[in-house]
């Protein structure tokens, strides 16, 4: 029996989708769970010639023997689900929680038209934030009074501890980044609730004595979409020179490009109890080094970045993505 969580240790977009998407197939879980706030995190995954983008759906979906669901902490736009559910191809093996809280059309309409979330705190305008205040407030619908989810509903606490007293295997992934975590991001340039792996841990009712492994992902050059403090970021000149451009998968955004941040990782280690840590972009930082898929490859500036971001993180980097591939991909996880 294992579970582990991934998470994000920079602002999101740090590659959690591909990483998620690896270890599935390397460890082929029964369920794959999210946690996290709803739909205004994007996870892009590559597979071959295919380029998905996800919002509701885990993005471990790639993976097609496990039963993928939304946690209970997971706020539900229907429109976003039936789309994914469509388009991926996952109808017969999907599920969400029935006490999940719904996005209304209202609450979105709120979250773009608010000044101090569309203009201040740069909100991806999804309508989380109105909602997770409803639920607060104890008027949000939830899943179970939706009759378009019906088909979809279960128990997704009682279904992943069932899985692990079988002694199987469970992934939880989670989305954006620690850096806008509503409890330890800069605030008020957060998300509307915390991001951390205690947090998906309790999303998706699995007792901290349950979890195995944290798995925190950190981008060699971390970027940041919206509003906020950044302090490594360079200029957009700089990154395009070395041939960096990203836009966020919901929003369509330019991503703001900084270099790594030694001190950010270690404080987003320590709060997200890392026991390993992936990296991804490390072509960023060589671009001989895309798309190798052995740590020996590695050129000795890529080994150099490894070695110090692991003495920042305090953890060992088991994990390092060469591109956006699947396939492009390090896994020294087995040499622990």
């Amino acid at each position: 029996m294992t579970c582990t969580i991934i998470v994000g240790g920079n602002f999101g977009d740090e590659g959690k989708g591909k990483i998620v998407s690896h270890v599935a197939h390397k460890d082929r879980p029964t369920i794959i769970t999210r946690g996290g706030v709803g739909p205004n995190a994007g996870h892009t995954v590559v597979v071959g010639e295919k380029k998905y983008g996800v919002r509701m759906c885990p993005s471990g979906f790639v993976y097609p023997d496990a039963r993928l669901m939304i946690g209970t902490g997971v706020l539900v736009d229907p429109r976003v689900f039936a789309q994914e559910i469509e388009v991926l191809g996952v109808k017969d093996r999907i599920f969400v929680d029935k006490r999940c809280s719904i996005i209304e059309t209202s609450h979105i309409e709120e979250d773009k038209n608010n000044s101090h979330l569309a203009k201040t705190v740069g909100s991806t305008g999804t309508g989380c934030g109105p909602a997770n205040r409803d639920r607060v407030m104890r008027i949000a619908r939830q899943a179970e009074q939706v009759p378009d989810l019906s088909p979809y509903l279960t128990d997704v606490p009682y279904e992943v501890n069932t899985a692990l007293d079988r002694n199987e295997t469970v992934l939880i992934e989670g989305t954006q980044g620690f850096g806008i975590s509503l409890y330890y991001g800069h605030y008020p340039f957060v998300t509307s609730k915390d991001t951390c792996a205690s947090q998906m841990a309790a999303d998706n009712g699995v007792g901290p004595t349950r979890i195995d492994d944290v798995i925190v992902v950190f981008k060699a050059y971390p970027t940041r979409v919206g509003e906020g403090p950044f302090a490594t970021e360079m200029q957009q000149e700089k990154a395009h020179e070395k041939g960096i451009q990203e836009f966020g998968t919901v929003t369509g955004r330019e991503r703001r490009i900084g270099n790594w941040d030694g001190k950010m990782a270690r404080y987003a280690a320590m709060i997200n109890g890392c026991t390993q840590a992936a990296i991804t972009g490390i072509d960023h930082v060589d671009p001989s080094c895309f798309g190798i898929t052995s740590y020996d490859a590695l050129s000795d500036e890529a080994l150099q970045f490894i070695k110090k971001a692991e003495a920042d993180i305090g953890a060992r980097v088991t994990l390092i993505s060469t591109g956006p591939e699947l396939t492009q991909i390090i896994d020294i996880r087995d040499e622990l």
